[in-house]
């Protein structure tokens, strides 16, 4: 069985990558940021060890260009 995580909703992702909404849905439709899902008809989350994992990427890509 996969596991699951904590969800975040939008307030939580935000402080989370210090990004904006209209940001964080700009990167989704790049394909440069981790999708969210539906919980209910209108509430929508990211899980969050994608964006933790998204999160680590970016550091990752700084040291790299650094190097």
């Amino acid at each position: 069985m996969t596991e699951v995580g904590e969800f975040w909703r939008l307030p939580r992702v935000k402080a989370e990558v210090g990004l904006g909404t209209s940001s964080i849905y700009l990167l989704m439709a790049k394909g440069e940021f981790p999708r969210n899902f539906p919980l209910s008809r209108q509430a929508r989350a990211w899980a969050a060890r994608e964006v933790e994992a998204w999160k680590a990427a970016r550091l990752a890509a700084r040291d790299k260009a650094v190097a």
